[in-house]
């Protein structure tokens, strides 16, 4: 349902508040991009510190100026289980196309605790789903069993794998078998990962570089595997950039750096340290991104 190159967006602050018309215009440079997709509140558009009226502003900005243009993919995941399932209903009444949902963080449920969130979430909203993997972040990691358990049920449509494993990105594969889609999670391998079976990326990097994400997962679904494989080296290095400090700190400085809006951040992320802003600005020239 949800594939190709899909821009988990930035959210851009002005002055402590939400800058929509900034958030705006980035939409039309994903889509003029060809990016397939937009998903608005995800990890890397700073969800965690939006309040609920912003979290719901962010989303609803970015359907109206979408206007159907690409699927919008709101993030509506929590660590409590009526949160994410009020979210969701929001979302899908403000227009969505589906959601995203990030396993719970802090609370480390079980295994058996993800399924039945997941479940809870999905018997409550009728909206296409997308499982959220990113252990790194949430300090759980819901294996390919748990996955597979949830991959019958009609609103739950793909799984954005994150752990970085392309082993526990297979096995997901092979266990749903093509009952729902994966989803790369992480920009350095989306390659390797299309290759095993999956249907595209929810990326950063397109954040700053849509036309040659795009160009990488188009090429390879048009067969051209010797451009997508030589794009996906190409963009290794300003891929590992994004991440230099912890995103989406590299992100928004990068689109600072390139005047698409400020790089403002919120507490308890900051600034870039100067070292690691001159490294970034030295690879993005190197890309003539600036």
């Amino acid at each position: 349902m949800f594939q190709g190159s899909i821009v988990a967006i930035v959210t851009p602050f002005k002055n402590g508040q939400v800058d929509l018309e900034k958030l705006r215009e980035l939409v039309e440079f994903q889509i003029a991009g060809g990016t397939d997709a937009i998903v608005p509140c995800g990890t890397t558009g700073e969800a965690s510190t939006l309040d609920y009226d912003e979290h719901m502003e962010v989303i609803k900005t970015v359907i109206d100026q979408v206007k159907k243009r690409v699927p919008v993919i709101a993030g509506t995941g929590s660590n409590a289980t009526a949160e994410a399932i009020e979210l969701s209903q929001k979302a899908k009444e403000a227009g969505a196309d589906g959601v995203l949902l990030v396993t719970p963080y802090y609370n480390k449920p079980t295994q058996e605790g993800l399924v039945r969130h997941y479940t809870a979430i999905a018997d409550a909203v009728a909206i296409p789903q997308i499982l959220y993997n990113v252990p790194g972040r949430t300090g759980v990691n819901m294996l390919p069993e748990a996955v597979a358990r949830l991959a019958p049920h009609r609103n739950i449509v793909a799984i954005k794998e994150a752990t970085g494993s392309l082993q526990q990105a297979s096995e997901v594969i092979a266990l749903c078998n093509g009952q729902i889609d994966v989803l790369c999670g992480d920009d350095f391998i989306t390659f390797p990962m299309m290759a095993c079976g999956a249907k595209g990326v929810i990326s950063v990097l397109a954040n700053i570089m849509p036309n040659t994400v795009a160009s990488l997962v188009d090429a390879f679904f048009a067969g051209d595997l010797a451009k997508a494989r030589q794009l996906h080296l190409d963009t290794l290095k300003i891929g590992n950039a994004m991440f230099i400090e912890s995103n989406p700190i590299p992100v928004k400085t990068a689109l600072g750096l390139m005047g698409k809006c400020s790089d403002e951040l919120r507490l308890p992320l900051c600034p870039m340290g100067e070292a690691n802003k001159a490294k970034l600005a030295a690879i993005m020239k190197e890309y003539g991104l600036i």
